[in-house]
């Protein structure tokens, strides 16, 4: 009887110690943004509307040793309920635009659905350091949209998940 307690009483000793080791290292991450402003939209210009934004995650490692974290960003569709094409919207009046991982507009910043892509980086994050990523959002209104005046807006909520 003495021998399976001391048994049992081991094995719990070695999953304390793995399950210990395992959470040495805590990351905690957050997200900033800066906006994209259009400004005035002139739907007589025949090559649409421009600008440009930024993202940035910052990963702060507390515990001891190091270890990787992966974080992945992504973006809503906003009041479009789609990555195809996004929408600003003054009242029941709207104006279509996307938000871009690059110059060229050809990848939609979503959550990795819906044609869109959802960027994930990974860095070795030693216990005390910060880890830091940032990146341009580039946003673009396609030309020659009949749209009455007004002050159109849309929110996007971004989001990091690590």
């Amino acid at each position: 009887m003495n021998t399976r307690q001391t048994l049992l009483l081991g094995l719990v000793c070695i999953l304390a110690a793995t399950t210990n080791a395992r959470a040495a290292l805590v990351f905690n991450c957050t997200v900033s943004t800066t906006g994209i402003s259009f400004g005035t939209y002139n739907p007589l210009n025949s090559a649409g509307n421009s600008s440009t934004g930024s993202w940035a995650v910052t990963c702060t490692a507390t515990g001891s040793g190091s270890g990787t974290v992966t974080g992945t960003l992504s973006v809503s569709t906003g009041a479009s309920d789609s990555y195809a094409t996004r929408y600003m919207h003054a009242g029941a009046d709207k104006l279509a635009y996307n938000v871009y991982l690059d110059p060229g507009h050809s990848e939609i910043l979503g959550n990795g659905s819906g044609g869109s892509y959802a960027p994930t980086e990974s860095g070795t994050v030693t216990a005390g350091q910060i880890y830091q990523v940032s990146g341009a959002l580039y946003g673009f209104m396609p030309a020659s949209q009949n749209v009455a005046p007004g002050s159109y807006a849309d929110t996007l909520v971004v989001t990091v998940t690590y």
